[in-house]
């Protein structure tokens, strides 16, 4: 692995809340095209080590670098426009507006830069049209004119994607997408984030859904207390003692047993 292929680069970054250590020197990278997984037992820091990408949270140390460029210091915003974005668990629709003009605000998000811009801009048939293609990229477009509130949670999880694709990103942050998903949602729901990936998006996943990780990913990163404790290829990771121990707790032969069968029959 080169640094010609990394499009992002974590380094050394530690977090603090108080005298709580959230993160603690953590240093990993993503390829171009690669679809990562970031997991870990609750608590572990792995959403706080997302949002010091996204820069909702400052580290005390450490840099981030995208593409080659040091966006430590740069707000959220100014991250965003440089190629982030992010699919949050928890989604909180505009509930009076279509899932259509939901993402089609996330696509029209360059003329909110400045006043004069969107003033200028008086028609949004173009960010309608892209819109109706992040659906249609995450399997809903059928439902473009359907209200928010009315729709399941899978339908909301897809909707909350296609808004952080519509923002045409270079590396897209997934914070548990499969979260409150039965299994079969889950399954089709981690198709589409495969899918999308294939399609030339860069992703890192936050999942606790450990065979659909296990599944779709092709690198793992496990962090335990806020450190960095294994890195590598899912099976070889989900092998290492420490990793049990730490992931999956005191049913660690158990269930880390189960992850590796269901690797080895998706493999």
């Amino acid at each position: 692995m080169t640094q010609d292929t990394h499009l992002l680069e974590v380094s050394g970054v530690t977090v603090q809340f108080g005298g709580l250590v959230a993160v603690d020197n953590v240093s990993f990278n993503v390829q171009r095209g690669e679809l990562l997984g970031l997991i870990g037992p609750n608590g572990a820091g792995k959403t706080t080590a997302m949002r010091s990408i996204t820069g909702v949270v400052k580290p005390v140390a450490g840099r981030v670098v995208l593409n080659g460029k040091d966006i430590s210091n740069l707000p959220v915003h100014q991250r965003i426009r440089k190629g982030l974005s992010l699919s949050q668990q928890l989604v909180r629709p505009f509930r009076e507006i279509s899932i259509l003009d939901n993402v089609a605000l996330a696509a029209g998000s360059r003329y909110t830069q400045s006043p004069l811009k969107a003033l200028l801009h008086v028609s949004a048939q173009a960010e309608r049209t892209r819109a109706r293609d992040m659906l249609e990229r995450v399997g809903i477009a059928h439902l473009a004119d359907q209200m928010p509130g009315i729709q399941p949670l899978g339908v909301l999880k897809r909707m909350e994607m296609a808004r952080a694709l519509a923002l045409d990103p270079e590396l897209l942050l997934l914070d548990e997408p499969l979260a409150g998903l039965n299994s079969k949602e889950a399954q089709t729901l981690a198709d589409t984030i495969a899918d999308v990936n294939r399609q030339g998006v860069t992703i890192i996943l936050i999942e606790h859904n450990l065979s659909e990780v296990m599944r779709i990913c092709q690198r793992l990163v496990v962090l335990d207390n806020g450190r960095k404790i294994a890195s590598g290829a899912p099976r070889d990771v989900m092998a290492q003692p420490n990793v049990r121990a730490a992931y999956l707790g005191a049913e660690s032969t158990e269930a880390s047993n189960t992850a590796t069968e269901t690797g080895d029959a998706h493999a």
